[in-house]
């Protein structure tokens, strides 16, 4: 019995497909994740900086960004970067300034650069990182 054209092209097609998501999949591509609540936050500040164990949290309101402070005082600015957060501990080189609204930090760290956050108080972070020692 011989199969029509069409069918192994259909299949030869579909593994193809099939191979592509895979690969994706592996290399843990996909739809952007979001941090939508405080737990989601505290998971991808633990997966940036292992032990942080924050007290006080402000998410971004589009959930691509978020500020954390521990017990002592350290703040962590986690930012979207690709489908995963980068995270940095903020340093006294660390500049926030707030323009339209938005608060707007520069980590002082050409790699990482400059994050917007548009959050409810952006004045009392700014403060907090202008007090970094």
């Amino acid at each position: 019995m011989e199969l029509p054209a069409a069918l192994i092209q259909f299949g030869g097609s579909l593994v193809a497909i099939l191979i592509v998501v895979g690969i994706a999949y592996r290399l843990k591509l996909g739809p952007e994740r979001r941090l939508d609540s405080e737990e989601s936050a505290r998971i991808a500040a633990t997966e940036a900086v292992d032990g942080f164990d924050a007290i006080d949290i402000s998410l971004d309101a589009e959930g691509r960004a978020a500020l954390l402070r521990d017990a002592s005082g350290c703040i962590l600015l986690l930012r979207q970067h690709g489908t995963h957060f980068a995270g940095r501990v903020l340093t006294s080189a660390a500049d926030a300034r707030i323009d339209n609204d938005v608060l707007v930090i520069d980590t002082a760290e050409r790699r990482y650069g400059a994050a917007r956050l548009h959050v409810a108080d952006a004045s009392a972070w700014k403060q907090a990182i202008e007090a970094i020692e």
